[in-house]
This record gives C-alpha cells, structure tokens and sequence, in this order.
C-alpha cells in the first residue's frame, strides 16, 4: 500500500454556506474548523491548505450557553503602557457579530502560516446577505 500526499495543482476547493441562526458558537466553529483544514476529504495533507471555504450568514443569531454572555470576555492591547482593552461578549455581539464567531474559528486553527491561509478562507456575515451567490455555495448542514 502507497502512502498519498496531496499536492498543490491537485487541489479543487468546494464553497458551503451555513447558517448559524440557533446554533451554539463552540459547537458550529469546531464543525467549522475541520472543513477550513481540509479534514473532511480523504485527499487530506497536513502541509498543504486544502481545505474549502466557508461562508457564515446569520452570525448575531448565534447561541451561547451558561452565563458567558456577561462572564467571556475579549481582550486587545494598544500597544502602549496601559492600553488593555475589554469587551463582553454581549457588547461585541452587538457592536461586531461577525468577529465572535471568528475568534472561535481562528482559536481551532494551527498558528502557523498555514493556519492564516486557512482562516482567510472563512467568510462572516453578521446578517442573511453575502456577496459569494456568484461561487453558487453548497448548504451545509452541521
């Protein structure tokens, strides 16, 4: 038996859509992860990014259980002494739904180059409108 190893020419990347209206934020991003990684195809190659792209719609009716939208918190620093800021998850829900569910996704990912790649090729958008008709998505259910 031979051992496969994808390679870059042979790579053919599929568009899905899912719509994360109900669904809870950890459990869709780690169903997210593995297609952006390219785990769900049997040509699956660690060093190569063969993964698809995803597009998101629906991202502010997304779930969270427990307390989290009072407790999880989300932290930036300017750079300057002093600069830490913080932001709960039900204000950024509110103000940037979008980079909720794009920090879950991007936490899931390796972080390496391949890793960013990866990530570019997720596509949120907070309300049911997209611009990606043209690449006719598939609907994923998760």
């Amino acid at each position: 038996m031979r051992t496969y190893s994808g390679k870059k020419e042979e790579l053919e990347r599929e568009w899905y859509i899912v719509d994360a209206e109900g669904q809870t934020l950890g459990r869709l991003a780690s169903r997210i992860a593995p297609i952006l990684r390219g785990k769900h195809k049997p040509t699956y190659t660690p060093h190569l990014d063969c993964g698809d792209y995803v597009v998101v719609v629906n991202a502010e009716k997304v779930r969270v259980t427990g307390r989290k939208l009072e407790q999880k918190a989300y932290y930036r620093h300017s750079g300057y002494p002093g600069g830490l800021k913080t932001i709960t998850l039900r204000d950024q829900l509110d103000k940037h739904p979008e980079r909720v569910l794009q920090a879950a996704v991007k936490g899931m990912l390796p972080k390496n180059r391949l890793g960013r790649r990866m990530f570019k090729k997720l596509k949120v958008y907070a309300g049911e409108a997209h611009p990606h008709q043209a690449q006719q998505p598939k609907v994923l259910e998760l």
